[in-house]
């Protein structure tokens, strides 16, 4: 199936370095093992994370203000799934594209991360099996 998103944006998600922040930081990448994700997953009894954001809908720019209360949203309902939201940020490191504010979110099920993507009117999701790739996975 053909994506609805243009090869500059695709490439942009590829290259993009997905910051986690809190007590574990680490920086994952697309298609790159991550043995910090991994321990993380193991530490916390997951078999999988998402990489996940509300901000900038279709990869839209919105003011900070907006993506803020997007962001708020996404919280309040990986909180009432009953999920962790450790803070996160993705950030390209060259095309100027402020950071989005994000949350990585062990125990986030593939399903429901597409679900949520989806809801938040994302491109894309990043996920992490087992095996602690991150891969993007693409909504549109």
């Amino acid at each position: 199936m053909a994506s609805a998103i243009d090869d500059a944006t695709l490439q942009a998600y590829r290259e993009t370095h997905y910051r986690v922040l809190g007590d574990l930081p680490m920086v994952l990448r697309v298609d790159q093992p991550s043995a910090p994700l991994a321990a993380l997953h193991r530490a916390l009894g997951v078999a999988a994370s998402a990489f996940i954001t509300a901000a900038n809908p279709f990869s839209l720019r919105c003011d900070d203000d907006t993506n803020a209360k997007r962001q708020q949203a996404l919280a309040q309902d990986l909180a009432r799934m009953g999920l962790r939201a450790i803070e996160a940020a993705g950030e390209h490191p060259r095309n100027g594209w402020p950071a989005e504010p994000s949350f990585l979110v062990p125990g986030l099920s593939l399903a429901d991360a597409r679900a949520l993507g989806e809801k938040y009117e994302q491109n894309a999701v990043v996920w992490s099996g087992a095996d602690a790739v991150p891969r993007l996975v693409l909504l549109r």
